[in-house]
């Protein structure tokens, strides 16, 4: 691990599999690609529920074989964003702008039969919860064979065949038993075993891993991780990894989105984001992990107030009334600070006093 990282972070991580060469997708004729080695391109996304911004003006980009971590508090809008890139927003949300450009396809604009066959073949997504995932009144062979003969033409004793394969591929013992088993005979490890065959059944290009360890113990979190990471070495796979614990984003993830009240407050490489942190939100993250080599009885550092209502938010900077840094200024009172290049041009920050973090970091 880079030496800049804050200590608490400074762990073995998982090596990222080479950077491959991505074969060049049609442009979406609307606009050029933001990033041409992305495999996946998020522009300017913004979803609405009945008038109420949940996702707002969210740009993001994944580069074959790298895993980018996405963090944030409980309704932030991760999940909700990646939701609506896939076209799976419940009515009355809707995605109201943006692109999603896969290989520089436009995903965003396709719809029924041809959305379907992206979904699960080019990008797949591991829910949270695996319980609920599963439908529970069918068997889990029964759901693999039925997702491979949706997307690929073979015989129900060949996709069977494949999902056994699957199965022993993400390390569940008796593969083959366990197709004739229901979800709720699993624990929940297996059944996020399963999930994640399901997601990489179709060898995608992208994997979205929304809170993936979610409901399962220390030991379990670590195998499932180290699964997904191993597959993506194996498959040069992009990986997009939701979640609240920047403990399995330093271990696991080269790049880092922060989101905060629906957008993103800071994007940049893993080193850069935790080790040159330039938004008051996100050193107000890591200054509220508690220290592994603090006392005993060492205050704990929460963040101050609550997270904001995104049918409420303030005219200025949504973090304003939270930001030791911000609060009471009058641009962050009033304006929308935008998403701009901080002293590293990869490394972008939402805030007007990012270079007073710089000031605070050399003093």
């Amino acid at each position: 691990m880079n030496s800049t990282l804050p200590a608490v972070f400074k762990i073995a991580r998982r090596s990222a599999s080479a950077d491959t060469a991505n074969a060049p997708g049609e442009v979406y004729s609307g606009g050029g690609r933001i990033d041409p080695e992305a495999v996946l391109e998020i522009d300017g996304l913004r979803t609405e529920f009945s008038g109420v911004v949940v996702v707002d003006d969210v740009s993001l980009t994944v580069r074959p074989g790298r895993t980018l971590a996405v963090v944030g508090e409980s309704g932030s809008g991760k999940s909700m964003t990646f939701l609506s890139a896939l076209g799976l927003v419940a009515p009355p949300g809707r995605v109201t702008q943006g692109r999603v450009l896969l290989d520089g396809i436009d995903i965003a604009r396709l719809s029924g039969e041809a959305a379907r066959r992206v979904r699960g073949a080019s990008i797949s997504m591991i829910f949270q919860d695996p319980m609920t995932a599963l439908n529970p009144v069918f068997t889990i062979g029964e759901q693999m064979t039925t997702l491979l003969r949706a997307h690929e033409r073979v015989s129900r004793t060949a996709a069977r065949t494949r999902a056994a394969e699957l199965l022993e591929r993400v390390r569940i013992p008796e593969a083959r038993a366990r197709l004739d088993a229901y979800p709720h005979e699993l624990s929940g490890g297996m059944r996020q075993r399963v999930l994640i065959a399901m997601a990489v059944a179709l060898r995608p290009k992208v994997v979205i891993a929304d809170e993936p360890t979610t409901a399962l113990d220390v030991t379990v979190q670590a195998q499932i991780l180290d699964l997904l990471a191993d597959l993506q070495q194996e498959t040069g796979m992009a990986m997009v990894l939701i979640t609240h614990d920047l403990g399995l984003v330093a271990r696991y993830a080269q790049d880092v989105a922060v989101m905060y009240a629906g957008r993103v407050v800071e994007r940049g490489s893993l080193d850069r984001v935790f080790g040159a942190t330039r938004h008051p939100y996100t050193q107000a993250l890591f200054r509220s992990i508690p220290a592994l080599d603090g006392e005993p009885d060492s205050a704990l550092h929460a963040i101050e107030g609550s997270p904001p209502d995104v049918a409420a938010l303030p005219a200025g900077c949504a973090f304003e009334p939270r930001c030791a840094l911000g609060r009471g200024r009058e641009n962050c009172c009033t304006l929308r600070p935008p998403l701009v290049e901080t002293d590293d041009a990869a490394h972008r920050s939402a805030c007007f006093h990012w270079r007073s973090l710089v000031t605070m970091e050399n003093a």
